[in-house]
């Protein structure tokens, strides 16, 4: 998947299209995105933790040749934002209505 890390301009009508309503799509593409961001954050965490010093003495910090390439890859991946809406625009995301899915579960 090619994502482009940029600023992109959008059609609004082809993000409106799988919705049939543009603000119901950027809600669907916010949610995703949120998701995205989670999953992230705590990868990332995770992963710093391990270099994580209980020792607060400025002199014995030192620095970490392996953590800056982490947080380097991280600043170079896509926004968040970008990957929710290339993952929505090719139809890879799964969304209904909440209506939708309380009257099912009723009948």
């Amino acid at each position: 998947m090619a994502i482009q890390p940029s600023i992109v301009t959008r059609d609004l009508e082809k993000i409106a299209e799988p919705t049939g309503n543009l603000y119901e799509s950027v809600v669907v593409i916010s949610k995703r995105a949120r998701q995205i961001a989670v999953n992230i954050k705590e990868e990332l965490n995770s992963k710093l933790a391990e270099f994580a010093t209980t020792v607060d003495n400025l002199e014995e910090v030192f620095e970490n040749r392996e953590q800056i390439e982490i947080s380097k890859f991280y600043e170079r991946m896509p926004k968040p934002t970008n990957t929710a809406t290339e993952e929505f625009l090719e139809g890879k995301l799964n969304h209904r209505l909440r209506e939708e899915t309380e009257a099912s579960a009723e009948q």
